[in-house]
């Protein structure tokens, strides 16, 4: 009962903290486009929808325990059919968001079939050979999707009752977007759904034996995770407003699963936090060296991984674990009083046992009184005070 106790309590205490802390994160992101430059509102928007791919990545690798290298492959799937729906058939932007969906969750139902027989390297293989041959197949493709020159589109544009900007504008439609597909990524994993996934990464065989249809359920894996990155993808015809097949080249898809490595697998902020690692590290690469930005890049890479193994998102539980195994010493050290220390150990300090007992002092002159017990034969034969003589016959 107490440990239930316990628990509860602190339940209850972690619930004001993430309501604070889910608040603070609202303002902070409501309040960004009329902080920051137009760039930087630009930058954030791709950190967002970066971060609803790598949520879909996320399901495929950090809790289904499958490999992809050809996420990219669904995300240039989903900002294609946004691409060619607005520039051919005229359509609303908003109206490309569930077709894009739609199409690369049916195209990554499609692709799990084959890949149920794959594991580990194999599947890994077979993904980035999706990824390698997608960008020359758009390439001929021409009279659907513009060859080597892509196509252009409009961008989105603010209503007149908004009186926002359009950076500002795109931003907000983003930033709901994304905050909707990561709970839709939290929900799915606290669903049956989610436990089989994990069941599944974590031992095949014992989850078949409690009942887990593994084909099933690691078809729905890609399916789903290809879902996620058409949406993204779809997301990045709005916010770029041109597409090209030189744009999604395989070079994304191992961007976006190292990403995800460096914000953290099976996380549900990994994403967010792999997705600002995407965006702004090859800013900075680009910034510290023009001549060689990937091997800045890649150094950063190892960095990360040297100091957080798990990721940034494990970071502050890395340092709060050793924190709290230093503190138990720390506090040990100061509870010790300066007049313990201050004694000096000595050697000659005569032990308990070895001192001599001192004996009774007699009176001057006379023997040495001795102490008579009940037992002594001296105590049974002595008459007692003022009794008369004893006989012979007594």
């Amino acid at each position: 009962m107490n440990t239930i106790t316990a628990a509860l309590g602190t339940d209850r205490a972690r619930r004001p903290r993430a309501a604070l802390t889910v608040l603070l994160a609202a303002a902070a992101a409501v309040g960004a486009p009329f902080y920051f430059a137009p760039f930087q509102v630009f930058q954030l928007t791709m950190v967002l929808l970066y971060a609803v791919a790598l949520a879909g990545l996320n399901l495929l690798v950090g809790f289904g325990g499958q490999i992809s290298l050809g996420h990219g492959a669904f995300f240039a799937a989903g900002a294609y059919t946004a691409a060619v729906m607005l520039d051919r058939y005229d359509t609303g932007h908003l109206a490309t968001l569930p077709a894009a969906a739609a199409g690369c969750f049916l195209l990554g139902l499609g692709f799990g079939v084959p890949a149920l027989r794959l594991r580990g390297l194999y599947l890994a293989l077979v993904t980035l050979s999706f990824a390698v041959f997608l960008p020359p197949l758009l390439k001929r493709l021409e009279p659907v999707t513009g060859g080597s020159m892509g196509l252009t589109v409009d961008k989105l544009q603010p209503p007149a009752w908004s009186g926002l900007a359009e950076d500002q504008w795109t931003y907000f439609v983003v930033l709901a977007v994304t905050v909707v597909a990561l709970l839709l990524a939290r929900n799915l994993l606290r669903s049956r759904v989610g436990r089989a996934l994990l069941a599944v990464r974590d031992n095949e065989s014992a989850a078949e034996v409690m009942g887990v249809r593994l084909s099933l359920h690691k078809t729905l894996a890609f399916a789903w995770s290809a879902m996620f990155a058409g949406v993204a993808g779809c997301l990045y015809t709005w916010v770029i407003g041109f597409v090209s097949p030189d744009s999604f080249s395989f070079v994304l898809s191992i961007t976006l699963l190292a990403g995800l490595v460096v914000g953290g697998l099976a996380s549900l902020y990994g994403p967010l936090l792999g997705a600002a690692f995407v965006m702004y590290v090859p800013s900075v690469s680009q910034d510290v060296s023009e001549a060689a930005p990937g091997v800045v890049f890649g150094l950063l890479i190892i960095t990360v991984m040297f100091v957080a193994p798990t990721g940034l998102a494990g970071l502050p539980g890395r340092v709060l674990g050793a924190v709290s195994r230093r503190l138990p010493r720390t506090t040990a050290a100061l509870d010790r009083t300066p007049e313990a220390d201050s004694v000096p150990e000595t050697d000659s300090v005569p032990e308990a046992d070895s001192v001599p007992e001192a004996e009774p002092k007699s009176p001057a002159g006379s023997r040495p009184a001795t102490t008579l017990t009940p037992a002594d034969p001296a105590v049974v034969d002595a008459e007692p005070v003022g009794a008369p003589p004893r006989t012979e016959k007594e």
